[in-house]
């Protein structure tokens, strides 16, 4: 089955492990609602998130990228029951009581370690912002906001994810070919940035990001209910809410950091946007106003200029496996880890070119899995993004369970006999998955509900930006960047 997971043989599997997930889920709450106030508390609220998670995340990348239409239906249907449920035990009072008089033990506080203290806050917050204080009519109506908003969300992400169709007769026959055809219809897939065709770029721009009617009543009904939501349970706006439990803590904190951001970046990109104008008059004395799709072309350009060297050449030096070697050489350098291929059983993936890789500390052994799917296909989301599919935790036998994750890249196929070769930008997107996937290996927690990436949103993204910084310092490349076919 699917990660290993025997019910997953098949799309009906979905079913069956979320009945499975929902009756434990019930023997948890009963546990939790008749045990005294102690360190076990936490333990049985830990094992009631760990067993709806461990559904409820998988079902939530199968649904976005298992090629089989059936499998994706499944996964989010069993996404939708299990969110349902999350939300009412969210606003279950008699489950929050038995939390309540932990907390309010100031004995039993005192006695458990910060961690444990930590998680059992976290907890609490949940019920709060849920709407736990709630009359039982306002709860009830805080759990269908709850769960519409989730179905909004899914349907809104999957919209944006999907092409736009035009009748390839609307645009010139000599960009034609830039495009992806289907009967006399052209699909555009995305926004073709680093093509040197100005009319291509704009064509794409104008047709991948044209209005949708339906995507923008999704857009409005989700913004709606969430102020509704957020109203409810007592915050101004679904911001304060959603930033409660962030470092940034408040929308006027984020507020003031993007103005002084803002005010920065003017100073500095004024140049710059000048010297693309000119760039642009130069390259097209025709049309030299320089419009929303020229930025991310010129800006290379420029770069091309400035250093001397064309981005496309830098390609050959970046092969996925000199990339993947200089991943491994790092994390060995600095963490003392190394990356094995492992094989996989008949099922456990997916896509026949996903690999999965063992995550092996020198003294600690097997830390956890990484399944790379990293290659284009049909109906997958054109999208770089980090999966937990299993977080880790101290299991009740001592031993602890391994965190298992999902990177997904949309890299092109090898070709013409060459590796897969990958740009500047893709080689950096590499390390900054690859950073979420360390945090959620070596976030090693006794608790699955902060494990890894399991942490507030902001901070979630400060490991990932860091490989970033060692994607673009000449000393970390100048170890793995080699010439595909020189060796240069």
């Amino acid at each position: 089955g699917l990660f290993g997971v025997p019910e997953l043989s098949c799309p009906e599997g979905f079913q069956e492990a979320q009945d499975k997930a929902l009756q434990e889920s019930e023997q948890l709450v009963q546990k939790a609602c008749s045990t005294p106030p102690g360190p076990e508390t936490v333990m049985i609220f830990d094992q009631l998130s760990d067993s709806l998670c461990r559904v409820a995340d998988l079902a939530d990348f199968v649904k976005v990228a298992h090629p089989d239409f059936a499998f994706r239906e499944a996964a989010e249907e069993a996404c939708r029951n299990i969110g349902t449920v999350v939300e009412k035990l969210n606003t279950d009072v008699e489950l929050c009581q038995s939390l309540r008089r932990l907390l309010a033990d100031e004995i039993v506080m005192s006695s458990l370690d910060p961690e444990t203290r930590r998680v059992a806050e976290l907890f609490m917050f949940d019920f709060e912002i849920s709407g736990i204080h709630l009359d039982e009519e306002k709860r009830k109506k805080a759990v269908d906001l709850n769960v519409r908003i989730l179905d909004l969300c899914n349907e809104f992400l999957v919209g944006t994810h999907l092409p736009n169709k035009i009748d390839k007769h609307v645009l010139p026959e000599h960009i034609r070919y830039n495009f992806s055809a289907e009967g006399n219809y052209l699909q555009v897939a995305g926004l073709h940035a680093d093509c040197p065709d100005d009319l291509v770029r704009e064509a794409a721009y104008k047709i991948f990001l044209h209005s949708n009617a339906r995507q923008l009543s999704r857009l409005e009904e989700l913004l709606v209910s969430r102020n509704s939501l957020a109203q409810l349970v007592g915050y101004d706006t679904f911001a304060h809410r959603a930033l409660q439990g962030t470092m940034a803590k408040n929308p006027e904190t984020v507020r003031q950091f993007l103005e002084r951001l803002s005010d920065q970046l003017s100073k500095r990109t004024r140049k710059d946007f000048e010297m693309m104008t000119k760039m642009k008059m130069k390259l097209n004395p025709q049309n030299s106003t320089l419009m929303p799709w020229d930025h991310p072309y010129y800006s290379g350009v420029l770069r091309a200029e400035r250093y001397n060297i064309d981005p496309g050449l830098y390609c050959p030096f970046f092969s996925l496996g000199a990339c993947m070697e200089g991943l491994n050489s790092l994390f060995s350098q600095l963490l003392g880890i190394s990356l094995y291929a492992e094989e996989t059983k008949r099922g456990e993936i997916w896509s026949e070119d996903v690999r999965k890789l063992a995550v092996v500390h020198e003294t600690e052994g097997l830390l956890g899995y990484i399944y790379c799917d990293f290659f284009q296909r049909p109906d997958k989301p054109h999208q770089d993004c980090h999966f937990t599919v299993r977080g880790g935790r101290l299991k009740e036998n001592g031993e602890y369970q391994l965190p298992v994750v999902v990177l997904m890249l949309s890299l092109p196929h090898s070709a013409r006999g060459a590796p897969t070769l990958l740009s500047p930008g893709m080689m950096e997107n590499l390390f900054h998955e690859m950073g979420h996937a360390m945090h959620s290996m070596l976030g090693r927690t006794r608790y699955q509900h902060v494990t890894g990436t399991r942490c507030p949103t902001d901070f979630a993204e400060v490991p990932s930006i860091l490989m970033e910084y060692f994607a673009n310092d000449y000393r970390v490349v100048n170890q793995f960047a080699r010439h595909y076919k020189t060796g240069q």
